[in-house]
C-alpha cells in the first residue's frame, strides 16, 4: 500500500473516552447548535448529531438535509440490482444465511448462468449491477469475475463487486477487467464483537478485511461503498467508526466516490434478528442518515431492498441518492432457473423495478438507470 493504513480510533468503542461522554452529555440546544455551523466532518460535531438528544431535533435535521442533497445531488436517483453468482461460504458469520454451518442446497452458477442472470437484469433497465457472493475463492474466483465482467462490460455503464477480500493484485486484475466500483461491509468496527461473530473462516481476520476498500481504491476503483450491519453493535459508535473511514478515504483517496449503505440485520436462514440485542429503530436510522449527511455532502447514500417501500420513499425524499429495485438475494433468481435457492437475507420491498421507478417519478424525483460512461474514464 502506498498511503498510510487506515485505523480506527480508539477513543470511539472506548466507554470512559471523550467521544462517549460528548454522545451522552450533550444537550438538546448543543446538538441544535451543530445544525448552525458549516457543512463539515469532525468527530465531535457528529457525536453531538448522533446524541440521544438530538433525536428531538430530527425534523430540523431533516429539512436541512434535504436541502443539502438536492443542491448536491439535484433529483437524480441512482437505481442498481444486485447479481448472487454463489452461496457457498467458508466463513460463519453468525447473522448470515450463507453461514458455512447451515445446512441446505447450496448453488454456484456457471458464466454462462451468471451472464443470463445479468441479462435479465440489463433487461429490466438497470445499467448498473453489483456482482456478489459468499466467500467461495476457490469457484467464484478472480478469473471467474474476470470472465464474467468481460461478458457482460457491454451491458452495462457500471460493475461493481461484493466478494471476499482480495490482493491489491488482483483488485489491479479486477479493475483492468471492467470492475470499479466495491462495496465492502465491515460489519462492526467494534473488535471485540467482530471476534465474537467471526470465530471461523478467512473473515476472522479484521485487519484484512479493514483495510480491503484502500487496497482497492489504490488499484483504481472509482466507488467506495462502506457500511456496518446494524443490529449487532451499538449504532452510534458503529456510524462514528464508519465515519472515520469514510473521511480517511475523502482526505486521501480524491478520485475515488464513497457512499454508506445502512444494512438492518433481516431474517436469513437460521437466522433471527432478535437474538441481536442491538435493535436500531426506524427513527434511529434515520438520526443516522441525517447525521451523516449534515458531515458529509458528498457522499452517497445507499438504501437497498432489505427495507420496506415506506422507509425507503421517506428516506429517498430526504437524504439517499442510490436504491436498489427487484432484488434477488439468492443465486440464479432473475432468470428462473434457481428460484428455490437460499437467500443471503430477506427482502422487504418486492416491488419490481418498474413500479420503483414510476413512484420515483411520481415523487418529483428522477430515476437513473446510467449515470456513468466508460468514455469519461482516465
Amino acid at each position: 500500500m502506498q498511503n498510510k493504513q487506515f485505523s480506527v480510533p480508539e477513543e470511539i468503542f472506548d466507554p470512559e473516552s471523550r467521544i462517549s461522554r460528548i454522545l451522552e452529555e450533550t444537550t438538546q440546544r448543543q446538538a441544535f447548535s451543530e445544525l448552525e455551523k458549516p457543512a463539515e466532518y469532525s468527530i465531535e460535531r457528529l457525536a453531538r448529531l448522533l446524541s440521544p438528544a438530538a433525536s428531538a431535533n430530527l425534523e430540523d435535521m431533516a429539512r436541512q438535509a434535504k436541502d443539502m442533497t438536492l443542491r448536491r445531488f439535484g433529483r437524480a436517483r441512482q437505481l442498481y440490482a444486485p447479481l448472487y453468482v454463489s452461496n457457498y461460504c467458508q466463513n460463519n458469520c453468525a447473522y448470515c444465511g450463507f453461514n458455512f454451518t447451515h445446512k441446505f442446497k447450496r448453488t454456484r452458477l456457471s458464466i454462462d448462468q451468471a451472464v443470463k442472470e445479468a441479462e435479465a437484469i440489463r433487461s429490466m433497465g438497470f445499467r448498473h449491477i453489483l456482482l456478489l457472493s459468499g466467500e467461495d475463492p476457490d469457484y467464484a474466483s478472480v478469473e471467474y469475475f474476470e470472465e464474467l465482467a468481460g461478458r457482460i462490460r457491454k451491458l452495462f455503464a457500471a460493475i461493481d463487486i461484493e466478494i471476499y477480500p482480495c490482493s491489491e493484485e488482483n483488485y489491479e486484475r479486477l479493475y483492468n477487467a471492467g470492475i470499479d466500483g466495491i462495496t465492502i461491509y465491515q460489519e462492526t468496527y467494534d473488535r471485540s464483537i467482530y471476534s465474537k461473530l467471526h470465530t471461523k473462516g478467512p473473515k476472522k481476520d479484521y485487519n484484512w478485511r479493514l483495510h480491503t476498500p484502500q487496497r482497492a481504491a489504490e488499484s483504481g476503483f472509482r466507488r467506495i461503498g462502506l457500511g456496518s450491519l446494524l443490529g449487532i453493535s451499538d449504532w452510534r459508535k458503529e456510524t462514528l467508526a464508519m465515519a472515520e473511514h469514510g473521511n480517511f478515504f475523502i482526505k486521501n483517496f480524491w478520485k475515488s466516490q464513497v457512499s454508506i449503505s445502512f444494512p438492518r440485520i433481516r431474517p436469513a436462514e437460521q437466522v433471527d434478528p432478535q437474538d441481536f440485542v442491538s435493535f436500531v429503530s426506524d427513527r434511529e436510522t434515520v438520526q443516522m442518515m441525517l447525521a451523516l449527511r449534515l458531515c458529509f455532502p458528498d457522499i452517497g447514500i445507499t438504501i437497498s431492498t432489505r427495507e420496506t417501500s415506506e422507509f425507503r420513499e421517506n428516506t429517498l425524499s430526504i437524504c439517499v441518492t442510490r436504491i436498489s429495485a427487484g432484488s434477488k438475494t439468492n443465486p440464479g433468481g432473475y432468470a428462473g432457473s434457481e428460484n428455490e435457492t437460499v437467500s443471503q437475507f430477506e427482502i422487504d420491498d418486492d416491488r419490481t423495478p418498474e413500479d420503483v421507478a414510476k413512484v420515483i417519478s411520481q415523487m418529483g424525483f428522477e430515476p437513473v438507470w446510467k449515470d456513468w460512461d466508460e468514455g469519461f474514464s482516465d
